[in-house]
């Protein structure tokens, strides 16, 4: 896994808006660099219950491509200011020149720990998977680990 900086723009984690989010991530298949990705995704201002409905668009350097919907759920923790996000989204995928991940549909799922400082600045680190759960005869999946920047655009 690699660690890389992104950054985004995105609301105050509790007041839970629906500002745009754009990172830049470094992609790995079994622990081996497979290229830098630019990720934005938004919440769309509904929800279903806790879940709020989000959709994302991603392309990589290597020309892959991949766009979804699903689902964020936001969780507060007794820490001020700490804050913990799970999304799991559904999406189609072109592997471009990049990663051949078995098949166009893949779900997209994973973790971020956000702290929220008193400028509305996130600074987080995350898990994100991409897999198409057996779908296909194949399925590498592609794991991201990253650190993040957030600057909240108003």
């Amino acid at each position: 896994m690699v660690w890389v900086f992104g950054i985004w723009a995105s609301n105050i984690a509790h007041q839970r808006g629906v500002w745009p989010r754009y990172s830049i991530h470094q992609n790995s298949v079994n622990d081996a660099v497979t290229g830098t990705e630019f990720y934005f995704r938004r919440k769309t201002g509904h929800a279903n219950g806790p879940f709020e409905n989000v959709w994302g668009l991603s392309v990589s350097d290597k020309g892959e491509l991949w766009a979804g919907i699903g689902h964020a759920y936001d969780i507060d923790t007794p820490i001020d200011h700490l804050g913990i996000q799970l999304h799991a989204m559904t999406g189609l995928y072109e592997p471009g020149q990049g990663t051949d991940l078995g098949g166009p549909i893949e779900f997209r799922s994973g973790i971020e720990v956000m702290y929220e400082l008193s400028d509305g600045w996130r600074i987080g680190a995350g898990w994100d998977h991409r897999s198409n759960l057996g779908l296909y005869k194949v399925n590498p999946g592609l794991e991201t680990t990253f650190i993040r920047l957030s600057v909240p655009l108003r």
